[in-house]
């Protein structure tokens, strides 16, 4: 006979995402099944697993084409931030881990995959402060003296970019700066991750509002993407805008793919839009002026 042991009342409904139940357990709904760093003979990237904060056991995913032996052969370094609302998925979840290896073999990068403490438990700014410490890691290898040998030896730390999508988007502005139902689930949802804000403009998760844009100036150069289906599609033309007011000298480019929903490139990663997408991504990181 089953249990007739009533279930625990929801307290919080954030599906598709995840469903807090009010004795305080936390089911995620999605990026939970978690993969292991290995070499991918489909598009010859080996990678591992690294600890840069062993007391909190926090890691991070690195990714390098097999093919690079030559220590003389810098290859440009890419720090990655994964999505997810700030509480669901992982570095380490299959999504991203496919990403990265497709991403890392058509460019002939380097990437650093972060993964980070995630809400409610750790609610944001733990992410932000999590990603500025794997940063630091990171940076420690630049005179080639690092814990870590891919990054000593074939990292150019000329051209280090930071990425990401959805939450990871906002994380990856941050680090470069050292309907009305839908409305209110967003703004729920942000309160939930984020208990100190004030509102949604709160420059932490809105940077084109009341945030130093003209700062992003450890950077030369931005790439956008946002899909057309999107909800949050204008979001990404407001940033650029913004970005653009601010007396910001560098270069942003603004791609959006037609017809697409959220996450497209990550949930349909063959379709000819997330193709076009990944070579795109993949020709800025090459750009010789990085």
């Amino acid at each position: 006979m089953g249990s007739t042991e009533p279930l625990s009342e929801i307290a919080h409904d954030f599906s598709p995402m995840m469903i807090i139940y009010k004795d305080g357990t936390i089911e995620r709904l999605v990026g939970n099944d978690i993969v292991p760093p290995s070499f991918d003979p489909k598009t010859n990237v080996d990678s591992r697993d690294v600890l840069y904060l062993p007391e909190n056991t926090l890691s991070a995913r690195l990714y390098i084409p097999k093919n690079t032996k030559d220590q003389n052969q810098k290859l440009p370094l890419v720090v990655y931030f994964h999505g997810g609302g700030f509480c669901v998925h992982t570095a380490c979840s299959s999504t991203y881990n496919n990403y990265l290896n497709n991403l890392v073999s058509e460019a002939n990068i380097i990437a650093v995959s972060v993964d980070y403490r995630r809400a409610p438990k750790n609610p944001v700014p733990c992410a932000h402060d999590d990603s500025r410490t794997a940063i630091k890691w990171v940076a420690s290898h630049v005179d080639g003296d690092g814990p870590e040998d891919w990054l000593n030896h074939y990292a150019d730390f000329q051209r280090v970019f930071f990425a990401g999508d959805s939450s990871g988007a906002n994380i990856a502005h941050h680090m470069g700066t050292t309907g009305v139902k839908t409305r209110e689930w967003r703004e729920a949802m942000w309160q939930f991750v984020y208990p100190s804000m004030i509102d949604c403009n709160d420059p932490l998760i809105n940077p084109a509002v009341g945030s130093n844009l003209t700062s992003q100036q450890g950077c030369a150069r931005m790439l956008v993407f946002v899909a057309e289906e999107d909800m949050l599609r204008y979001r990404g033309w407001f940033y650029c805008k913004k970005l653009k007011e601010s007396g910001w000298k560098g270069d942003v480019e603004i791609v959006e793919s037609q017809g697409e929903l959220y996450a497209f490139h990550l949930r349909n990663p063959d379709c000819e839009n997330a193709l076009s997408m990944l070579k795109k991504t993949a020709a800025f990181f090459s750009h010789d002026n990085a």
